[in-house]
């Protein structure tokens, strides 16, 4: 969840970077008591998200700048459309542009390419979600954005969820343990609500992996296929996940194969930010 303490924390850590002694062009050029009224435009079609983060970068800035916004996160807007207004000191509206803009278009490509992957599945109940693979430090925003798009979250961290994938399962072997034998002894370890995600990328794998105790199996660079048969195989014993390489010109034939669940890194590591333009009414 992307929480107050997030947003203000990542906000102060942006202006710092961006302003660390203030914005000098602004001081010197605008009178200190100067007004001015802007509009966040959409530049392209998309979905939006990021309207708390920017609501932050400018009250940080300065707390007289209010915004005004005709569109909230999760909405799909269309080209030239104005998604917000933003009124106040001339001075503050100009020293946040950056920053709320680079939020604004970062997140909005996030939900957008994953309204795009959301669509690309309709109809047949599989769910699309996101990976660790995110930007650092900004995990909570990338997440968020995933959520704008109609996409869901996977583990958060390491701390929230068992994934043994194929390192681990390389590591265990080396140390003389069957995959089954290591995941009933992780079993023992863990507490009974844990959930167990376990990555293969062979099908032979699979019965050994189930009978460790395998709440879901992550189907790794199957081809649609493969997913087909690795699903009979599982026959409802587990829950099904596909990833790896998953991109749209695929992901509606790997929705058809029998999985529940289709993860995508590109959600978050390779989303395009999207054109948003901060423009200056001048009446």
């Amino acid at each position: 969840m992307l929480t107050a303490r997030t947003v203000q924390r990542v906000v102060a850590a942006a202006l710092e970077e961006d302003a660390p002694w203030g914005d000098l062009t602004s001081t010197a050029f605008l009178p200190q008591e100067t007004q001015g009224t802007a509009q966040l435009i959409a530049r392209e079609a998309g979905t939006l998200a990021g309207t708390d983060i920017v609501d932050a970068a400018f009250l940080q800035t300065d707390g007289r700048i209010r915004v005004q916004w005709h569109a909230h996160d999760g909405d799909r807007f269309t080209v030239q459309q104005t998604l917000a207004t933003i009124s106040g000191p001339a001075r503050g509206i100009v020293t946040a542009e950056r920053v709320a803009l680079n939020f604004l278009q970062r997140m909005s490509g996030v939900a957008t390419l994953t309204s795009a992957f959301v669509d690309a599945v309709a109809g047949t109940g599989v769910r699309i979600a996101d990976s660790r693979k995110t930007t650092p430090g900004l995990r909570a925003l990338d997440r968020h954005a995933v959520r704008c798009g109609g996409g869901h979250n996977h583990r958060y961290s390491l701390s929230d969820a068992v994934m043994v994938k194929d390192n681990h399962l390389a590591l265990a072997m080396r140390a003389g343990l069957s995959v089954s034998a290591a995941l009933r002894a992780a079993r023992e370890r863990l507490p009974h609500t844990t959930h167990v995600v376990v990555e293969v990328d062979r099908i032979d794998q699979i019965d050994e992996v189930l009978a460790g105790g395998a709440d879901t199996i992550l189907l790794d660079n199957f081809s649609p296929e493969q997913l087909r048969e690795a699903v009979a195989a599982i026959n409802g014993r587990a829950v099904c996940e596909a990833s790896g390489g998953v991109t749209l010109d695929t992901v509606a034939d790997i929705s058809r194969t029998g999985v529940s669940v289709i993860s995508v890194g590109a959600l978050t590591h390779s989303a395009r930010a999207l054109d948003i333009g901060l423009d200056v009414v001048v009446e």
